[in-house]
C-alpha cells in the first residue's frame, strides 16, 4: 500500500527543518541559523487524523544561485517536487515576501501539483496577520499562518494537506501481481537488470550515473505470471561531488519502496557493499518489505573458491539487522542467474503471506522459554503468556507479556529465530508487538 508523499520546500532558512521535526516528532533534520544547513533530504512517516503519509524535508531552493551546494539543493528540491503528491511551500513572515519566493512559486506552479502556502514564524497572530496577507501576491492560494517553533497552526495546515491526497492512496489491494522495486546507488546497473529481465531495451541505460530520470513501472510476464518491476531514478550528474550525489536517490527510493512488496537492493560487486547501500536497504527493512540483495557485475570480479563466502559474510556483517535477506550474485551484462530472481520473488511472496496457527506458535514459544529463560530485572522476570499472529505482509506477531519494559530486544530476536527455524519466512522481515497483560487476566 503506497502512502502519499508530502514535500516541504522553500528558500533556505525559513524553518523547513523545524517544521519537519515538529511533524516527525523527533529531531531528524539538522537545524541551524545559517542558510543551506539542511544538506540531505530527509524523510519520516507522519500520521494526521486517520491518514498516513511520508514527509520529505528538502534543502532550501535558491533559484538563481551559482553556489554548487545550493544549486544541488535546488536539484534535490526539484526531485521532491516531481515525486510528491502534495507540496508545502514554506515562507517566512519576518523576512516578508522576497523575490526568491516568487521564483520558487513559479517553479511550483509549473509542477501542477497541489501546493499549500504556509507562512512560518507567526508567533503572534494579532501582530503578524497583516504581514501574512502580503503572501496572497504569490498567486498560489490562501496563506496559512503557522509557528513551527511555537507549534501553532499546524493542525489547520495538515487538514489542508490531507484534503489533496489521492482518493485511492494506499488502496492497491486489487492488484495481486508481485510488485518488485529495484533500488540502489546510481550506476549499479538497476536499469540493465530490468532490460535483461525484459529482453529488450525499454529502460534507457547509459554509463552516466543516474541517467534514469523517473521511476518507471514495467510489467514483465514470466512462466505465465505477471510481475510489476519498479525502477528507481537517480539524478543526472551535474558535477563530481560524489558524496552529495549519492544522497539524491533517497526520495525516489522511499517512494518506490512504499509501492513495492519486495525490494531488490542492487550492489556493485566491483565496489563492494557501502554505507549508502546499508541506508537504502534500511529503508526497505523499516517498512517491512521482502528483501533480495543482488550483487551485480559479478562477471567483472576475479574469483576463487572463497570469493562468494567472503562477499556473503561482508554483506551479512554490514546488514546484520536484516539477516533474513536473500543474497544472489548476478550479471546484467551476461544474464548470469537473472532468471533466479523470479524464483526468489515467488518464495518471498509465499513467506510474506504465511500464517502460522496459534497452537503451533505457542508450542514453539514454550520450547524456546524452556531452553532459554526470559530476562529479568531487579528480581522481576519477564513472562510471556501467549503469542498469536495478527497479520501478513509482513508477518506480524503479538506477544502478551507481564511487563513490556522487560522484553529485551535480544530475547525477541531469539524468539524470532526459533520461529524462523520452524517456518523459514525466507526473505521477509517479521514484526513483533508486545502487549501487557496482568497476571489475573
Amino acid at each position: 500500500m503506497s502512502k502519499p508523499i508530502v514535500a516541504v520546500v522553500g528558500r533556505p532558512n525559513v524553518g523547513k527543518s523545524t517544521l519537519f521535526n515538529d511533524l516527525a516528532g523527533q529531531q531528524i533534520s539538522i537545524v541551524k541559523d545559517t542558510p543551506g544547513v539542511t544538506r540531505d533530504r530527509i524523510y519520516a512517516d507522519v500520521s494526521w487524523l486517520d491518514r498516513s503519509f511520508t514527509l520529505i524535508d528538502t534543502g532550501g531552493i535558491e533559484p538563481e544561485s551559482n553556489d554548487i551546494i545550493l544549486s544541488q539543493m535546488r536539484e534535490q528540491a526539484q526531485i521532491a517536487i516531481d515525486t510528491a503528491d502534495v507540496i508545502i511551500f514554506l515562507t517566512d513572515v519576518r523576512q516578508g515576501l522576497v523575490d526568491s519566493d516568487s521564483k520558487v512559486a513559479d517553479m511550483l506552479r509549473r509542477s501542477h501539483k497541489p501546493v499549500i502556502l504556509v507562512v512560518n514564524k507567526v508567533d503572534d497572530m494579532d501582530k503578524y496577520m497583516a504581514d501574512v496577507y502580503e503572501f496572497y501576491n504569490l498567486g498560489i492560494g490562501e496563506p496559512i499562518p503557522v509557528s513551527a517553533i511555537g507549534k501553532l497552526g499546524l493542525g489547520d495546515m495538515l487538514d489542508e494537506v490531507i484534503k489533496h491526497f489521492p482518493e485511492d492512496a494506499g488502496k492497491d489491494e486489487d492488484d495481486d501481481r508481485p510488485r518488485v522495486a529495484i533500488v540502489g546507488k546510481p550506476n549499479v546497473g538497476k536499469s540493465s537488470i530490468i532490460n535483461r529481465l525484459l529482453g529488450k531495451n525499454r529502460v534507457i541505460v547509459s554509463d552516466i550515473a543516474g541517467t534514469t530520470r523517473d521511476a518507471i513501472d514495467t510489467v514483465i510476464k514470466y512462466n505465465g505470471k505477471e510481475y510489476v518491476f519498479i525502477d528507481t531514478a537517480g539524478l543526472r550528474r551535474k558535477n563530481k561531488i560524489k558524496e552529495e550525489i549519492e544522497k539524491y536517490s533517497i526520495i525516489r527510493t522511499v517512494s518506490a519502496v512504499e509501492r513495492a512488496d519486495i525490494v531488490i537492493v542492487v550492489i556493485d560487486a566491483t565496489e563492494g557493499i557501502t554505507e549508502q547501500d546499508a541506508k537504502i536497504a534500511g529503508i526497505a527493512h523499516e517498512r517491512g518489505k521482502g528483501i533480495i540483495i543482488a550483487v551485480n557485475k559479478w562477471d567483472a570480479i576475479e574469483k576463487n573458491d572463497k570469493t562468494v563466502k567472503e562477499f556473503t559474510d561482508k554483506i551479512k556483517d554490514t546488514l546484520s539487522f536484516m539477516s533474513y535477506a536473500e543474497i544472489i550474485f548476478i550479471s546484467a551484462e551476461t544474464g548470469q542467474r537473472i532468471g533466479k530472481i523470479y524464483e526468489l520473488v515467488d518464495q518471498i511472496i509465499e513467506s510474506q503471506n504465511l500464517r502460522v496457527p496459534t497452537g503451533v506458535l505457542n508450542e514453539i514459544l514454550t520450547e524456546a522459554v524452556a531452553m532459554q529463560q526470559p530476562p529479568s530485572d531487579k528480581g522481576k522476570r519477564l513472562r510471556i503468556y501467549y503469542i498469536t499472529q495478527v497479520s501478513v505482509k509482513p508477518p506480524t506477531f503479538v506477544m502478551f507479556v507481564n511487563d513490556k519494559q522487560l522484553t529485551h530486544f535480544s530475547y525477541t530476536r531469539y524468539i524470532e529465530n526459533k520461529i524462523r527455524d520452524a517456518f523459514g519466512f525466507r526473505g521477509t522481515s517479521i514484526r513483533f508487538i508486545n502487549r501487557e497483560r496482568k497476571e489475573k487476566e
